[in-house]
């Protein structure tokens, strides 16, 4: 069972929702410690005081804002908590609106909200099947770590999830990153619509999806752990300079189908354009009439030396 993160409650209008906050994620990395590889003993972080020159227990450390080069100022763990929140104990929900609404780079790490007790199981009820109907999410301002925050509440698998959100002017704008304009042929846009439609998918369920770094890391650790030599990994290649844009869109195209096994030798090309395809059906009936002409010629050329070598009857 997860650890609770937070506990507070759901302010919906007048309704209150007591809950629990657990991650909703698990960290899988593997993790290492810093040790001195001569005597591989722990390296330690010590926090001293750079006036003093000595270690510096907790109880003697607290929070300072850099006012100027020379001047800080002291805040107190006091003050930070008597700053009016009103949202420190609550989940306040402000609005719902349709999620598309909503920019993903916004979106942050998730929370599963639990229902604390049997008294908050009706009204937990009560949003989640409002959230589900609506097919909206909630917005909503809760206060964690001494700061106001943003939220998303969305509905997953019959639990409510808090999505942690960054303020509108927390997110650079990208205008300044846009690449110059450039021209694209129709023919080059069709073929990354084909592309695409070759890598969808209707999940994300597979042997690709899954982190295989972490397995590598692993291997090698299990491989120590053995004292044998660690398992050979491919060295991952560099991606090349795209010279032609459309041989790497095909290529890419024969990729994605020989991947799910089917014919990468088989590729449907860009469609052309009326006029070529009139200009295409036309060239072999042109070639189909010189030759019925250049046969009735030769045929014609024939009848009239077989005419001419055959002597004519004489009248009696």
């Amino acid at each position: 069972m997860p650890r609770t993160v937070w506990s507070g409650a759901i302010s919906f209008g007048l309704v209150t929702v007591p809950i629990h906050v657990v991650s909703a994620r698990e960290d899988h990395s593997v993790r290492f410690h810093q040790v001195h590889l001569e005597d591989m003993s722990r390296v330690r972080v010590r926090k001293v005081c750079e006036i003093e020159d000595r270690e510096v227990p907790n109880a003697e450390i607290g929070k300072g804002y850099q006012l100027t080069k020379e001047r800080i100022i002291p805040v107190l763990d006091e003050e930070l908590r008597e700053m009016p929140l009103p949202t420190a104990k609550a989940i306040e929900i402000e609005a719902f609106v349709p999620l598309e609404s909503i920019d993903p780079i916004q979106i942050g790490d998730g929370y599963y909200l639990q229902p604390d007790g049997q008294v908050a199981a009706k009204p937990y009820k009560l949003l989640r099947k409002a959230l589900e109907r609506s097919s909206r999410v909630a917005i909503a301002k809760y206060a964690w770590s001494g700061r106001e925050r943003l939220g998303l509440l969305r509905v997953r698998d019959n639990v409510i999830v808090l999505h942690a959100m960054h303020w509108a002017d927390e997110i650079r704008d990208p205008a300044e990153l846009k690449p110059d304009d450039v021209k694209l042929t129709k023919e080059e846009i069709a073929e990354a619509e084909h592309l695409i439609d070759r890598l969808t998918r209707d999940d994300l369920e597979g042997e690709e999806f899954t982190d295989r770094y972490t397995q590598a890391v692993e291997a090698l650790l299990e491989a120590k752990r053995e004292h044998r030599e660690p398992p050979a990994v491919e060295e991952p290649k560099a991606p090349g300079k795209v010279v032609d844009l459309m041989a790497a869109l095909q290529e890419s195209v024969n990729k994605a189908k020989a991947s799910r096994g089917e014919d990468a030798t088989v590729h449907e090309m860009p469609k052309k354009t009326a006029a070529a395809t009139k200009t295409a059906k036309k060239a072999p009936a042109k070639k189909t009439a010189a030759r019925k002409t250049s046969s009735s010629k030769t045929t014609a050329a024939k009848k009239t030396a077989k005419k001419a070598s055959t002597p004519k009857k004489r009248s009696a």
